[in-house]
């Protein structure tokens, strides 16, 4: 017998006491699915639909849907944060000072990733929710302007869209994604400190040695 999706499935293994992920059905109120990100500070929504006409399309109906859920309920915090004086936390993966104040912001680094992997055809599901939801942060007015989606965002997507099958199985923890994305991040910061050490010995010393986005290249 074979049990589709979440929402039905996870029922089963709770006759038997089999711990499983909380799951909310398709009627959640906005005030319940807040909730849940409240209590656990990381949700996954995953839609499946049968056949494969349409399904990228309604895949990112879906996700414009959670992105514009999402700010409405980061909207209503921001309110209530402000009438007591309390700090807003901040949203990983979203904004970063440098940019601050323009109208449409964007990290270079982001826009390289998302055109190469466009140029390869090649689709991450969490990357896009990203660019969804900055859009959507300033279309229910959460933000004045738009926020960019930064580099940490798109480390993030692109281990998630690898280690995504072995997390669901239980192959891996939190701590190993945690541990993963720090390894990731390390490295890239490695390269990027010798490439700048070499650009100040060859390129000037005004210390400004900065390559526009468009001569940037990669590693593998």
């Amino acid at each position: 017998m074979e049990l589709n999706g979440l929402l039905q499935g996870a029922r089963l293994p709770g006759h038997v006491d089999f711990p499983t992920s909380e799951v909310l059905g398709p009627d959640a109120s906005e005030d319940a699915i807040q909730d849940l990100i409240d209590r656990h500070g990381l949700i996954f929504i995953k839609p499946v639909f049968r056949g494969g006409v349409g399904k990228k399309g309604k895949a990112g109906l879906v996700g414009k849907a959670m992105a514009t859920d999402f700010a409405r309920a980061y909207r209503r915090e921001k309110r209530a944060s402000k009438e007591v004086g309390a700090e807003l936390r901040a949203l990983p993966g979203v904004h970063h000072p440098i940019f601050k104040g323009k109208p449409v912001n964007f990290d270079p680094r982001e826009r390289f990733v998302a055109d190469y992997m466009a140029r390869a055809g090649r689709d991450n599901v969490f990357h896009a929710f990203y660019r969804e939801l900055v859009q959507a942060l300033h279309e229910q007015g959460a933000s004045p302007y738009v926020f960019c989606v930064n580099v940490d965002a798109v480390i993030a997507a692109l281990l998630l869209a690898l280690l995504w099958p072995d997390y669901q199985a239980g192959r891996l923890t939190d701590r190993d994604l945690e541990t993963a994305a720090f390894t990731v991040f390390l490295y890239g910061r490695m390269i990027g400190s010798a490439a700048e050490i070499d650009g100040h010995l060859n390129r000037g010393r005004n210390m400004d040695t900065r390559t526009p986005a468009s001569g940037c290249g990669f590693v593998v």
